[in-house]
């Protein structure tokens, strides 16, 4: 959800250039006014930019809407204009600066274009920054939690796409099927689900589950939340059989260096959402956290993460899906020649590492009970 609004947080990240013999360090600021707010009323942005000697990095921030950050993926300055990506809203800013280097005006374009124009701040002009809010304090990892409240109710017909997610104290799957539930709680791959009535894979839910235990679960504690809940309000049952199937394999090539960086968020959760097809911009997030949203989103198979990689990182995978990808989606629009590598190229030339088709022995779920949930 932190990432949903147009001017969601923004970081500018390994950004440099000069511009007319000055450097862009500095505080900007500037008011971004979405298509439909009421009254014309306004987001205030706040750029501080540190740097020199064309390195530059900085944070931003959505000063009405909180003190937490997103970082942009690219910046560039060619003359008087600027440019940069913000990946994780799958949004770009392209500007012109000023003769004297002080303002820009420019446009934020996530969909549509939105007019935002910036401006040099002083000490007596500089907007305040709010505190970002605190960290949730983490679950026990050792806890067991079972759930004080779990709630199903059917998806809104026009909602779209699908999230994990906590608000405050629940835990939140927004519009899924029960397949969608069933392989997350259980990190299968759908190929690894047998059996079950038709509806399973077309009716949509939203199921907010309120754990009995204080704290942030982490994310193994969130899917044996997800299986009580199954259990409780789906009538769920299920038998394990091996099956040999054709998986793709995440693995670290022999005498090579990943490219991924060490994470700097902390927190127990990782971030892993698709602003767009092909793009995912990760946060904070294990090699089997990635492997999981892979199967789970993207995939027409199971994915075994088989790097022996541990650890937290940040990365971008960007790559032109291609038919295949993304299928419980629903079919994909038409996405325009970016001229991006397909995912196998993307693993190896932005990853450093290998994603490779195979076949191997996995866990198939076949499923001997699942019912309607009934009113909440």
């Amino acid at each position: 959800m932190k990432y949903r609004l147009l001017a969601a947080f923004i970081v500018l990240l390994c950004a440099g250039a000069t511009l007319f013999g000055q450097d862009l360090t500095g505080t900007w600021q500037g008011t971004l006014t979405p298509p439909g707010a009421r009254g014309g009323a306004g987001l205030r942005i706040v750029f501080k930019i540190t740097g020199a000697a064309g390195k530059f990095t900085g944070q931003g921030f959505s000063i009405d809407q909180g003190g937490q950050a997103i970082p942009v993926s690219a910046i560039s300055v060619e003359g008087r204009n600027v440019k940069w990506k913000i990946d994780p809203i799958g949004a770009s800013f392209e500007g012109t600066f000023a003769a004297d280097g002080n303002s820009i005006t420019g446009t934020l374009t996530q969909g549509m274009p939105t007019p935002l124009n910036l401006a040099r701040a002083t000490p007596q002009t500089a907007w305040a920054i709010p505190e970002p809010p605190p960290q949730p304090k983490p679950m026990d990892p050792a806890a067991d939690p079972g759930i004080e409240v779990a709630t199903v109710k059917p998806s809104d017909p026009q909602a779209r796409g699908r999230l994990y997610t906590m608000r405050g104290t629940q835990f939140m799957a927004i519009n899924v099927r029960l397949i969608d539930a069933i392989t997350f709680a259980y990190d299968l791959h759908e190929r690894q689900v047998s059996g079950g009535p038709a509806w399973m894979s077309n009716d949509k839910f939203e199921i907010a589950i309120k754990p009995d235990t204080p704290g942030q679960p982490n994310i193994q504690q969130m899917k044996k939340l997800m299986q009580k809940a199954l259990v409780d309000r789906f009538q769920f049952k299920f038998h394990i059989e091996k099956r040999e199937l054709s998986v793709y394999a995440m693995t670290m090539p022999a005498n090579t260096k990943h490219k991924l960086n060490p994470s700097a968020v902390g927190g127990n959760l990782p971030n892993l959402i698709f602003p767009r097809p092909g793009l995912l911009p990760a946060q904070n997030a294990t090699m089997a956290d990635f492997a999981g949203v892979l199967q789970g989103a993207v995939m027409d198979r199971p994915v075994l993460n088989q790097t022996n990689i541990e650890g937290r990182f940040d990365f971008t995978l960007d790559w032109t899906p291609d038919q295949f990808q993304f299928a419980s989606f629903g079919p994909l629009p038409q996405l325009p020649d970016t001229g991006k590598p397909n995912i196998f190229q993307a693993f190896q030339e932005q990853l450093g590492l290998k994603l490779e088709s195979t076949k191997g022995q996995a866990d198939v779920m076949v499923i001997d009970k699942a019912e309607k949930p009934s009113d909440n």
